[in-house]
């Protein structure tokens, strides 16, 4: 048991600490951002990263991952706010979590085995694209001044590591942080700062229950966005716990992740947050870091509050154009180039999953509609391909007419199943061989019990082999002329 805490919590302090703190530092815009999409006060988001982030270090399935207020999720929280306020937001972040934890004893989580390599990159390269394509603002309409701290702070966190000696002592990114920010101050550039995004909260969050009628009219209204909300942050979590356990090269239990996040949102409305799920961008800027243990998350909602309530002053003096950098780090970072590189050699469905990914995540902004539309496609890719492969081979033994069937026999491949057999074909008796082929579905067995029955019509005497158990199984129990 110890020893299972010091692995997770204790086995890498000092790297956690400063990954913390670099992560602590860029959740701080991010959040104020996401609260002003969502149309509440900057200390909701704030509020919420802190609460998600400590709660999820204790409960979460997947250690080093960052979990925090999300634009993904601000984005199904406009409306609700708009035209019910923010009380109806809370309760609606509440009943996100306990949707979440059901979805976690559900074991939900099974589901991402749908989701094939290609959909996982074109969500990466998505993500990559919408992270910078997010620091735009911060690039357009400003001076060269802007453009100078910006390319300085990408050269600090790219070229300090390669600094003999010193350049494993901290994290580039807060290295780029605390240049940018120091020749700032000292030659009094005025460029925008972290203090001019919004208001910063001066207290810490209290434990408050929604003031909503707890009736039936409330759930009517909270439901519809909760469950929204509880599945774009359960995919993706699932999506960045995946992208994690690739880079980090070890394993999560994403059972619990699910009911980790529905924990930290209930956490978080009942102290007047809205819901979050994991980031992607912090959770890469925390393992690009040196992060790797649940420390790691735990300091970076701890040192997100401390600077926000308690050291405000500092933190507001800090330039976006340091903070631009280490996302447009991020972005690069995250983006998967293997997957340019490889374009051409890779199969087209694969490519066009890939592709039709991308473009449906950054045109909506809805990481769902995204994902469900390279796994809808992934999967018409898929039948087609069997479809493809089905093949229907005619040969005689003595005077017997046999079919040798290979191939996966289902709904999509039925008709081209229907179409190998000659029903006109003078013979007395047939053999329909299934020895390298599989009946998967109701639809096969009904396609094959036509089939025979065409046979017997027709005064030919029809006899079955090579059956695998299932297929027999199948047969048996749905089937009618087939059963010879």
């Amino acid at each position: 048991m110890l020893s299972n805490i010091r692995e997770q919590w204790f086995s890498n302090v000092r790297a956690d600490l400063l990954a913390g703190l670099v992560v602590g530092l860029a959740l701080v815009p991010e959040a104020i951002a996401f609260s002003i999409i969502a149309g509440v006060d900057p200390k909701i988001g704030l509020y919420a990263s802190f609460c998600i982030a400590i709660v999820i270090s204790f409960v979460g399935g997947r250690p080093a991952m960052i979990s925090a207020a999300t634009g993904a999720m601000a984005l199904l929280m406009v409306t609700l706010v708009k035209e019910h306020g923010l009380e109806y937001l809370l309760a609606a972040s509440v009943l996100t979590g306990i949707l979440q934890i059901l979805a976690g004893y559900l074991k939900l989580a099974k589901l991402m085995r749908f989701v094939s390599k290609s959909v996982v990159i074109g969500f990466v390269n998505a993500l990559a694209i919408l992270i910078f394509m997010a620091q735009l603002p911060e690039l357009i309409n400003v001076s060269w001044h802007v453009y100078a701290l910006v390319a300085l702070g990408l050269a600090i966190i790219y070229l300090y590591p390669l600094l003999p000696r010193i350049g494993a002592l901290l994290p580039s990114p807060l290295v780029c942080i605390i240049t940018v920010t120091i020749l700032a101050v000292l030659f009094g550039i005025d460029v925008r700062t972290v203090g001019d995004m919004g208001e910063l909260p001066d207290t810490l969050p209290v434990f408050l229950i929604p003031d909503i009628p707890f009736n039936f009219e409330t759930l009517r209204i909270i439901f519809p966005y909760s469950v929204a909300l509880a599945a774009v942050g359960l995919l993706e979590s699932m999506m960045t716990a995946t992208i994690v356990d690739e880079m980090t090269d070890t394993p999560s239990d994403k059972h619990r992740e699910c009911k980790g996040q529905g924990i930290a949102n209930i956490a978080s409305g009942l102290m007047g947050g809205m819901a979050g799920c994991a980031m992607i961008g912090q959770s890469t800027i925390n393992v690009k870091s040196g992060g790797r243990t649940r420390l790691s998350t735990f300091s970076a909602g701890l040192f997100l509050i401390v600077l926000v309530v308690f050291i405000s002053d500092w933190l507001k003096i800090i330039p976006m154009a340091a903070l631009v950098a280490v996302m447009i780090m991020v972005s690069i970072s995250t983006f998967d180039w293997n997957s340019i590189k490889t374009f051409n050699s890779n199969p087209k469905s694969s490519n066009a999953v890939m592709v039709a990914t991308v473009i449906v995540v950054v045109a909506t902004h809805n990481l769902a509609l995204g994902v469900l539309t390279g796994v809808l496609l992934s999967a018409l890719f898929l039948a087609n391909k069997l479809e493809k492969d089905v093949q229907i081979d005619k040969s005689f033994e003595g005077t017997v007419r046999v079919y040798d069937l290979k191939g996966q026999i289902f709904f999509s491949s039925s008709e081209k199943f229907m179409q190998g057999f000659d029903f006109k074909e003078n013979v007395d008796d047939v053999i329909i061989d299934l020895t390298h082929s599989h009946i998967w579905d109701v639809t096969s067995v009904a396609m094959l019990d036509s089939v025979v029955n065409r046979f017997k019509k027709a005064g030919t005497n029809v006899h079955v082999r090579g059956l695998n158990e299932a297929s027999s199984i199948m047969i048996d129990k749905y089937g009618t002329h087939a059963r010879i």
